[in-house]
């Protein structure tokens, strides 16, 4: 297990938090879903108990390099102070004398939260010199940021070589045992329900949990690749025509394995892809020619629900359907609450499948709701995450 920051003594200390407030804003820069900051709540809350002086450090969006004003966290900041309960100081710039002299006449207990880190250029190329910047702000770095850890950046990397006391926060560590927990010792019946356009995005995803798992859920787009490569006429559903041998080797492996692999058995064709096409029911043998599914339909959840649920681990990622528009969006909402409604352990990977169960409104039917897409799948495939890599395990 990584050092966790209750093993380090913060009292006093300049403890810098590299938090994920990466949130949505809209049109008029209103937060529309603060998960994310209050994911963040119970290491900073322990960081002010302990008498740190605590500096937040964050991405939002991507600003390429520059300053943006659609772009700042300043927004955050007002939402921090309401959901902490006191003062949160904004910094114009997250480096710099100016930024120095805050933190000097910080007092233990205090917050401040720092401008985007990516509006500077030398965050995303992991630049040493910007990284040193930003450990000579502190004396205790803790990487929060699971929604960050898979890219290898200064906030995330490259300060880690600077600071003395580095360690994970509490977001972090429930991440790792979440999701760790899942791959490597779960209760069984272990169902994995995969969804999204692509089985390229997914590959490898999937062929990590053939070795895992009890029964594995395709949905999505990328299932109509799995029906081709069995040779089904699908219209003009999402194909990758270069994955139709991989999906069919997959198909074939899963049953080798004895892994129960589920397919839909029918989906909601339209004529576009757009709210306005005309829309029907058919079974995923009948697709009509020049049509495309856009989504799961009765037989498939209903085939879906009953694969569900006898589980005793839940593993959710990607969509069942384009549930962004309504009439594509049942298939979607009825996993999630038949997810939901399991006597199981429920992890759903971030992402569009965090937003589809917010949407679903089950969110708080879930045990766990990861609050990182990339890094979620990266760490589902097996990979290494550099944002991990370089904390130091527990004594």
């Amino acid at each position: 297990m990584k050092r966790t920051l209750d093993k380090i003594n913060l009292k006093h200390k300049r403890v810098f938090i590299r938090a994920d407030f990466n949130v949505p804003l809209d049109d008029d820069l209103h937060i529309t879903d603060d998960a994310r900051i209050r994911g963040a709540l119970a290491t900073i809350n322990y960081a002010i108990d302990e008498g740190a002086r605590v500096i937040l450090g964050s991405h939002l969006g991507r600003p390429k390099g520059k300053a943006n004003p659609r772009m700042s966290l300043a927004p955050v900041a007002k939402r921090l102070q309401r959901l902490l309960n006191k003062d949160v100081a904004f910094a114009p710039d997250c480096v710099g004398q100016q930024v120095t002299s805050m933190i000097q006449r910080m007092g233990p207990g205090d917050v401040l939260l720092l401008e985007n880190l990516r509006f500077h250029p030398e965050e995303e190329a992991n630049d040493p010199g910007f990284s040193k910047q930003l450990a000579e702000l502190a004396d205790v770095y803790v990487n929060d940021a699971f929604g960050a850890a898979h890219r290898a950046h200064a906030s995330t990397h490259g300060i880690t070589e600077y600071v003395p006391n580095v360690a994970i926060g509490y977001l972090m560590q429930r991440e790792i045992s979440y999701l760790y927990g899942a791959l490597e010792n779960p209760v069984r019946p272990f169902v994995v329900v995969l969804g999204g356009a692509k089985v390229s995005s997914k590959i490898a995803v999937i062929e990590n949990l053939l070795e895992r798992a009890d029964k594995i859920l395709i949905g999505g787009g990328m299932a109509f690749t799995f029906l081709k490569s069995m040779g089904y006429e699908v219209g003009n559903s999402v194909v990758e025509e270069d994955m139709l041998e991989l999906a069919n080797r997959i198909r074939l492996e899963a049953r080798e394995k004895g892994v129960k692999f589920y397919l839909p058995v029918d989906c909601v064709a339209s004529t576009e892809f757009s709210p306005r096409g005309e829309t029907k029911i058919v079974t995923t043998q009948e697709i009509p020619e020049g049509w495309m599914a856009l989504d799961i339909g009765p037989a498939s959840v209903k085939l879906f629900q009953e694969a569900i649920g006898n589980a005793k681990t839940v593993l959710w990622n990607g969509p069942m359907g384009v549930f962004e528009m309504d009439a594509f969006s049942r298939g979607t909402f009825a996993v999630a609450h038949a997810i939901a409604d399991t006597y199981a352990l429920t992890i759903v990977g971030g992402g569009d499948s965090a937003l589809a169960v917010h949407r679903a409104g089950e969110s708080e039917n879930m045990s766990f709701i990861s609050t990182g897409g990339g890094a979620a799948l990266e760490l589902l495939e097996g990979k290494v995450l550099p944002g991990l890599a370089v904390i130091p395990d527990q004594d």
